[in-house]
């Protein structure tokens, strides 16, 4: 069939577009039939109105459903090139898989708009997941714990500070001697008293409720709109335990060591947990340590000396007095030559003096060439346990001379030299230091035989020994003449003994006992009991 157009398109009648059933095969034959069809059915006028009609109202945003279904009736009424009789019949196959029918289900009308296909999304409520104060308690675990708050508060306007302590321990599941540090924090008015709304509020409201036991502590401890702790924050509780816990009683007669004892406690506790070294503890760093464990430990235990974590009263004794012993003039400082005297001149002077070059950490006294009471603690915690992190760090800093983070050959035979010296000068026998290199290398085992890292040393448990190697002459020489056997059965008898002991607790107890002894024998050339001058005393 072919057709050809003559004329104005404008003028053609739109009856001669009612055509009779096409087959198919007619549509082959000519296969620019229907794009000559679609032209002709574009440049009708009724097919212009309707098109601009439609862009205009798409332009406007006032296309709707009704605009769709008039275009619709409108395009009905239009001359069709394919009869809706001239719908040929369905196969009789199974109708499921045709892809006819899917596109019929599927696809628009011919000349309706796809916008109208386009339905508002399904707005999902997405739960908050993100609270800033914590997870809001559930409503069962809410009531419980404001039952428990109703019987403490009943019949009370408030509660004072000395009533404070069942509430700090019971419904917050803090140590007691939170209590005054919980109490202020609260109490942020200095009233006095302290309400049920105003608990209620801080507690359930701030959500200390859902809190777990560290968070809690870091949030009752530290000051608003801080994310750190400093040393200052631990004062409050310090000086609650000294004056309730019965072990440390008998030092309430002493206020200046019960400052040096709470001091000492709170250097130990940053030396071991604060392991950025910044001063400022943070929440990770107190969730990583078990500082948690051991305040739990001193509120339920009596005898203060069973706390070797960090409240041990024989620590703070042992500490204090080495300190004093090397402090000569008393002015609570010491230089280079009084800490070379430490372990009867068992150090170096050139360890000494990369110790004094504050190459692990700037010293806390400000007075140039001298070591505070702080630094001297974190000395002699390094010094007798070097098996631990913050030991292994304190002495590689003081061995890696460039700070490159790795220990060669050369630096350890820089601090090698002397101890080889000293041993000359005592006629001990000597060890060369193409030995020693060797011996330290098959105890450490590096990754890398030029040098050796830090993560090596942290890594093999005789790193401590190295050390001693370095600059310690007493322990080296016992290292070398030990019996091995010896040593393993005192080392076996130990574990069994207390197998949480570290070389610090060790070294502790043993000078506690040492100092004990010397005290007695000193009381003794004193004189009797009886004309003991109680100005001359120890008020340990």
């Amino acid at each position: 069939m072919k057709m050809e157009v003559v004329g104005d398109v404008a003028s053609l009648d739109p009856d001669l577009l009612q055509l009779s059933e096409l087959s198919p095969l007619a549509l082959n034959s000519n296969p620019f039939l229907a794009e000559e069809l679609f032209s002709l059915w574009l440049s009708l006028p009724e097919t212009s109105r309707l098109v601009k009609n439609l862009l205009n109202d798409v332009k406007t945003g006032s296309f709707s459903n009704a605009t769709a279904n008039s275009a619709v009736s409108t395009a009905t009424s239009l001359p069709s090139t394919f009869p809706s009789s001239s719908t040929p019949p369905l196969s009789p196959r199974s109708t499921s898989g045709s892809p006819r029918i899917v596109k019929q289900r599927s696809s628009p009308s011919l000349l309706g708009s796809p916008l109208k296909l386009v339905s508002e999304p399904v707005r999902e409520v997405i739960p908050q997941f993100y609270f800033k104060n914590g997870c809001p308690p559930p409503n069962e675990l809410k009531e419980r714990c404001l039952f428990a708050i109703d019987q403490y508060f009943y019949g009370h306007l408030g509660l004072q500070i000395h009533e404070f302590k069942a509430v700090t321990k019971d419904i917050c599941k803090l140590p007691s001697f939170f209590s005054t540090a919980l109490f202020r924090k609260i109490d942020v008015n200095d009233s006095g008293i302290v309400t049920r709304d105003q608990f209620v509020n801080y507690w359930i409201g701030d959500n200390l409720l859902t809190m777990d036991l560290a968070t809690r502590v870091y949030t009752v401890l530290k000051k608003p709109h801080c994310r750190y702790l400093t040393q200052g924050d631990f004062e409050p509780i310090l000086h609650k335990l000294l004056a309730s816990h019965p072990g440390l009683e008998f030092l309430r007669s002493t206020p200046e060591f019960q400052e040096r004892y709470a001091e000492t406690v709170v250097y130990r506790i940053f030396y071991y947990i604060n392991r950025s070294g910044t001063g400022h503890l943070t929440l990770r760093e107190l969730k990583c340590g078990n500082l948690i464990s051991a305040m739990q430990h001193v509120d339920e235990e009596e005898d203060i000396n069973k706390v070797l974590r960090y409240f041990s009263y024989e620590h703070f004794y042992v500490i204090y007095c080495k300190f004093w012993e090397l402090d000569t003039e008393h002015y609570f400082f010491i230089d280079k030559e009084n800490l070379i005297r430490y372990g009867n001149h068992a150090l170096t002077y050139r360890i000494v003096g990369r110790i004094f070059s504050q190459v692990h950490t700037l010293f806390s006294a400000k007075v140039k060439g001298k070591m505070g009471y702080e630094d001297f603690v974190y000395f002699i915690l390094s010094e007798e346990d070097k098996s631990l992190e913050p030991g292994l760090e304190y002495w590689f800093k003081c061995i890696d001379l460039d700070g490159n983070g790795v220990l060669t050959p050369n630096e350890l035979q820089f601090f090698y030299e002397e101890q080889l010296h000293r041993m000359e000068c005592m006629a001990q026998e000597t060890v060369l230091f193409e030995d020693v290199l060797c011996q330290i290398v098959d105890m450490i085992r590096p990754e890398k035989e030029d040098y050796i890292s830090l993560r090596d040393m942290k890594s093999c448990k005789l790193s401590g020994h190295v050390f001693n190697i370095l600059f310690n002459l007493n322990k080296f020489i016992a290292f070398e003449t030990r019996d091995p056997f010896l040593i393993r059965q005192i080392y076996l008898f130990l574990e069994r003994e207390n197998p949480t002991l570290t070389e610090w607790d060790r070294f502790a107890h043993r000078e506690y006992i040492r100092l004990s002894m010397e005290e007695d024998i000193e009381d003794a050339s004193n004189g009797s009991g009886d004309i003991w001058d109680e100005s001359f005393e120890a008020p340990f």
